[in-house]
């Protein structure tokens, strides 16, 4: 039996297929004899070429500079210009890495820089990513979590925010708060107003934003739109736009490019002007990201324009990319609902079911584990599980499943028809 990895968004290992324009100038910067050959359109070998000017030695195989390839760099600041309706974007803001979870790493370890006494605190939601905490606890950070409000949709409340920071206050040095928009694994997308609530108490409490936007081109809910925590935050004025540090962080893996295997994401400071030297040292401090990712990264943010050979063929394939993960996300949530014990919200951006699942009473502690484990052994399917931390019934059997949707059409029905067979046995085997 083939195992199925829906736990990690991991598009391309379920069977989506890669966009034809970003491997055709792929395989031409790696193998520039190619560069030539006719059966590649002109605008792919022109987009080649010149990102072959701008590695050293006209090569993919040479290092690039730290902070990445100037060029991609240029890029990344043109497609943030364009998404913020021109708000401007600094290249020498703009650091490269080997994905957006590097980025956050180096991040967090620029915080810890004269941190001797008390430990540094970071707010964290919850639901978080899955590969948050322990990157915190990699570093001696401490999580200090809020709670999503699962009843309206995950959404994120300024009051939760005062009353979390407060009960944890004494235990460490608050100095940044995570935000994951869209939401990842919820699946929720914060409005304006959402979005100045939260640069409002980072003002008041003097807290630096670390923002997730890797899933801002998987937006498809009925009257929502993806709004950067750049561009908000400099709508609301130099009171804050002067003062409320960002780093935001993007990345070539999720979404709907679904490149993880080449590794490459960037992080965009904001408002670190006077400590960009320091910032700078600690992440530029290694290898630079690898070339190949840097330039796959480079087509993700500037893409063949109308006119060009390849436009068409790009666009057609990003549209059935995002219908299918609409459609899957419809189709994933309709049928988890028809289970006995499952509720799943409404999704609204990003490529995860995150559906709350109760189970009858057992004497197992770790009752996300058994189930998981079993449906892993039983039927070959591996979903992302987490303890649920927000039900109000005592002694309740009650977890989460985190579902990648972003697959093929008929991947997704093998692994609904494999996930309802267990779940039907296993509720029969404790009936």
């Amino acid at each position: 039996m083939e195992v199925i990895d829906v736990g990690s968004a991991d598009a391309q290992r379920l069977g989506m297929k890669p966009i034809t324009f970003v491997r055709q100038v792929l395989a031409l910067c790696i193998h520039p004899e190619l560069l030539n050959d006719e059966t590649f359109p002109v605008d792919v070998q022109q987009r080649a070429r010149e990102l072959l000017e701008h590695c050293a030695g006209g090569s993919v195989g040479s290092y690039a500079e730290s902070a990445g390839i100037a060029h991609v760099q240029q890029s990344v600041a043109k497609f943030i210009t364009r998404r913020d309706k021109g708000l401007t974007s600094d290249p020498s803001h703009i650091f490269m890495s080997s994905g957006s979870q590097r980025a956050l790493r180096c991040v967090l370890k620029f915080l810890l820089q004269g941190s001797d006494h008390a430990p540094i605190g970071v707010m964290t939601p919850n639901p978080h990513p899955h590969t948050l905490l322990p990157l915190l606890e990699l570093l001696g950070i401490v999580s200090l979590p809020y709670q999503l409000q699962q009843g309206a949709g995950w959404a994120l409340e300024k009051a939760e925010l005062k009353r979390a920071l407060q009960a944890n206050r004494g235990n460490c040095n608050p100095r940044a708060i995570y935000i994951s928009n869209p939401g990842d694994p919820t699946g929720h997308v914060q409005d304006r107003e959402s979005i100045q609530d939260v640069i409002q108490f980072a003002a008041e409490e003097n807290l630096l934003l670390l923002v997730n936007e890797v899933f801002q081109d998987s937006v498809f809910g009925d009257g929502c739109e993806f709004l950067s925590y750049k561009k908000v935050l400099f709508e609301m004025g130099s009171a804050y736009s002067e003062r409320v540090q960002l780093a935001s962080f993007h990345s070539l893996s999720n979404g709907i490019m679904g490149e993880c295997g080449f590794r490459a994401g960037y992080v965009e400071l904001v408002n670190f002007d006077a400590l960009l030297p320091y910032v700078e040292t600690e992440l530029c401090g290694s290898v630079c990201a690898p070339v190949i990712g840097q330039i796959a990264l480079d087509v993700m943010v500037d893409p063949p324009q109308p006119g060009e050979p390849s436009f068409n063929e790009y666009c057609e394939q990003v549209t059935v990319n995002k219908d299918t993960l609409k459609r899957n996300v419809l189709r994933g949530r309709s049928f988890l609902n028809s289970l006995p014990g499952f509720s799943c919200p409404t999704v609204t951006g990003g490529v995860y079911l995150y559906t709350h699942l109760t189970l009858p009473q057992m004497e197992s502690d770790n009752v996300e584990l058994l189930y998981s484990s079993r449906l892993l052994v039983e039927e070959g399917v591996c979903v992302g599980v987490e303890k649920c931390v927000c039900t109000s019934v005592p002694g309740e059997n009650s977890c989460h499943i985190r579902i990648c949707v972003l697959m093929p059409s008929p991947a997704l029905e093998e692994v609904l028809s494999r996930l309802e067979t267990f779940h039907l046995r296993f509720l029969n085997q404790r009936s």
